[in-house]
């Protein structure tokens, strides 16, 4: 077993001691079980993601290739890596770095 410190409310605090004196129990025992109590309920009622079986892909081999789908490597368009084609990243050129600068090397739009 592994010690851990919580904190409590005072009032909750309170009410903790009341109940394990009225139990018998000593207080960590009462947490311990209430904790335990608390997570195997949440376990129980949520097994699987609300949104499991949500979607209709119209793809029979999902779960065959679910490594595949779920590991693949995508590039910054959503594109597969295999299928796309492998271009040098782009670089920031020398240019203007100011507003101003930025602005005087746009021509003037005739009105």
């Amino acid at each position: 077993m592994k010690r851990t410190t919580i904190f409590l409310p005072e009032a909750l605090e309170r009410d903790l001691y009341v109940y394990a004196r009225r139990k018998g129990k000593p207080a960590a025992s009462v947490v311990r079980e209430a904790v335990a109590a608390y997570i195997v309920e949440d376990r129980d009622r949520q097994v699987l993601p609300s949104f499991t079986a949500a979607f209709d892909s119209g793809h029979t081999d999902t779960a065959e290739r679910h490594d595949e789908l779920l590991f693949r490597t995508l590039t910054p368009h959503g594109n597969d890596v295999a299928s796309a084609r492998v271009r040098a990243p782009r670089t920031r050129s020398a240019g203007p770095q100011t507003t101003d600068q930025r602005r005087a090397r746009r021509p003037r739009r005739k009105r």
